[in-house]
């Protein structure tokens, strides 16, 4: 929306716009480039669709384009970007837009005067969860929350679930991976490690809003930034609204943090949790196993295959537009777009994030923060196998029902790996097993 017109005004091109929410954004696309022709000329997306998409002919290969676009500095997207989230089968299928993974956000001024620091593990938010509930963090006479985490259905919750089962399932290294046993694509689903993860999940809701289960994004972040949270879990969006004026009321009270970790971890041979030391969790920090997840990874544009020619042309030249350092690096300083940091260069300084209403203190810690996450070795990649998103889509209905008891602890590990395993069948075991191996950087 912010590019259109300057692109419009440059090029001479029309782009009319479509929102479509997200919840329904993978099945518009997929109905509507399955047909003859395509209504839409380009889609942003998350990278783990272009599997789908890809395979069924429905991308534009952007490959030779790429190599020769110098406006785009390529080189300058980070690796994870640009080496997963645009490439399937060595090929260039999307242009990186933003960059995304978990981060924890904290009340600086709180932790300050209760002499805390940031929570290193899940046990420790946990505590700080519910030494702040219930207090007035906004000095307007009302009682408040240790923790507002997002947790409605069809939204984004699965996803940010995540960060609460990755430090008990992976401990060695990216190529571990948290999904599947690579080797036999059993789900790593029923075991005391993701069982631990749904409790803690679980115990947040002790410390949040009333009807914890059904809170959405816009509104954990909007209590947030209101003051009314201690700590929250969220993607990179956080750190850059919680400086503009216009909605925040905690400018330069944020903290930001790697996702907690935990000092046990699954070892999936015996299926038994285990102590850290280091053998079992090498990429420790002071003894604590954190699994940063790259959850989305950061949307992306692609090119639809079936559109004219000139429509691809355009197509191609906007996407490039928006990625290209002059427009994206004031892109990622506004909590506005929903774009986070993804190019090397925009880590580098913290003069754009000062200009847009960072302190240098806020800058240094938020770039920090992200910086630990993206270049940890036990960085966990999201799922990027066909059919994810039927994956993803049980696991938050088996997830939700959990939240309100309508089963146990037990049942959600049955009805998850079971589920799991009954899309692996029939999506077919063995592609599914040599896609999850090559998204993890393994051989066939």
């Amino acid at each position: 929306m912010r590019h259109i017109a300057g692109f419009e005004a440059l090029t001479g091109a029309n782009v009319n716009l479509t929102a479509v929410p997200f919840k329904d954004l993978y099945n518009v696309l997929q109905k509507n480039w399955s047909g003859t022709a395509s209504k839409y000329d380009m889609a942003i997306i998350l990278p783990q669709w272009q599997i789908d998409f890809a395979d069924a002919g429905y991308l534009e290969d952007l490959t030779e384009r790429k190599k020769s676009d110098a406006a785009l500095q390529w080189d300058d997207i980070a690796p994870l970007y640009r080496n997963f989230s645009a490439i399937y089968k060595g090929r260039t299928y999307s242009i990186p837009l933003d960059g995304d993974f978990h981060i924890i956000y904290y009340r600086t001024d709180l932790l300050k005067k209760a002499g805390l620091t940031p929570p290193e593990t899940w046990d420790k938010y946990l505590a700080i969860a519910k030494q702040f509930h219930g207090k007035d963090l906004n000095g307007d006479g009302e009682p408040d929350y240790g923790s507002c985490i997002e947790k409605r259905p069809k939204e984004y919750s699965a996803s940010i679930f995540g960060s609460f089962f990755t430090p008990f399932l992976q401990s060695q290294g990216t190529a571990q991976g948290v999904f599947f046993d690579p080797d036999t694509m059993k789900p790593l689903v029923n075991n005391p490690g993701f069982a631990r993860a749904l409790e803690i999940y679980k115990q947040t809701m002790n410390y949040g809003v009333p009807h914890d289960e059904n809170l959405s994004q816009a509104k954990a972040r909007a209590l947030f930034l209101g003051g009314r949270c201690a700590m929250t879990l969220d993607w990179g969006d956080v750190g850059t609204l919680a400086i503009d004026p216009a909605t925040s009321k905690v400018i330069d009270k944020v903290g930001a943090f790697i996702t907690p970790g935990t000092t046990q971890v699954l070892d999936q041979k015996t299926g038994k949790l285990v102590a850290c030391d280091k053998f079992t969790c090498p990429y420790s920090i002071d003894g604590v196993n954190h699994a940063p997840y790259a959850a989305y990874e950061g949307w992306v544009g692609v090119v639809a295959a079936k559109t004219a020619p000139r429509a691809k042309n355009a197509a191609y030249s906007f996407l490039s537009y928006m990625g290209q350092p002059a427009q994206s690096n004031i892109d990622v300083t506004l909590g506005e777009t929903g774009f986070n940091p993804y190019r090397i260069s925009q880590f580098k300084k913290a003069d754009p994030w000062i200009k847009a209403g960072m302190s240098p203190e806020a800058a240094n810690n938020y770039l920090g923060a992200i910086g630990v996450s993206l270049n940890s070795s036990n960085m966990v990649l999201d799922l990027t196998i066909k059919s994810n998103q039927q994956y993803i889509e049980a696991l938050d209905a088996i997830r939700a029902n959990f939240l309100v008891n309508k089963i146990t602890t037990e049942q959600a590990l049955q009805q998850i790996e079971q589920r799991w395993e009954q899309i692996t069948n029939q999506v077919g075991r063995e592609s599914q097993r040599a896609a999850y191996r090559a998204s993890l950087g393994l051989t066939p």
